[in-house]
């Protein structure tokens, strides 16, 4: 796991267009399965290797809210991260399946800055994100909507 090496972020010191690359992640059929065994999803294609291989597939292939899970643990890896928030709320697409092996990192930009009008001292953020595959490849891509704190004293 990769320690982020800079201060977590106010709301207030966003800049509507900022980026970030996370570090990256490996899938490993190991972590497949226990992502299987935590969920709960036992779907064949995720951890039956003869029924895998034998699916339009061709091989294991992670859970799709696996890479939705990995992409929001990634951006917590990053150096560009907020205060811990509230999660308003994801829009996801699962385009490409992931592949046990696949090495996986999130790009993401920042939008959408607004302050709260329901809480004062806090405001709102939108992450538009891509989860992507050591070839270049976006497997999965959305937005994630965050309340973040507002810097003590700035609003």
């Amino acid at each position: 796991m990769t320690t982020p090496s800079m201060p977590e972020k106010y709301w207030d010191d966003a800049r509507d267009g900022d980026t970030c690359t996370s570090p990256t992640y490996t899938v490993t059929k190991e972590r497949i399965l226990a992502y299987a065994d935590l969920t709960g999803d036992h779907t064949p294609v995720h951890v039956d290797e003869a029924y895998a291989n034998a699916s339009h597939f061709g091989c294991i292939v992670a859970h799709g809210l696996f890479g939705l899970s990995i992409a929001d643990g990634l951006k917590t890896q990053s150096d560009y991260r907020f205060l811990p928030g509230m999660s308003l709320g994801w829009t996801w697409d699962f385009l490409l399946p992931i592949k046990v092996n696949d090495v996986l990192h999130v790009k993401f930009s920042v939008t959408g800055l607004r302050p709260s009008k329901s809480r004062p001292g806090w405001g709102i953020v939108v992450l538009p994100s891509e989860l992507v595959n050591q070839h270049g490849q976006v497997v999965q891509k959305g937005e994630h909507r965050l309340m973040i704190p507002r810097r003590p004293g700035a609003f």
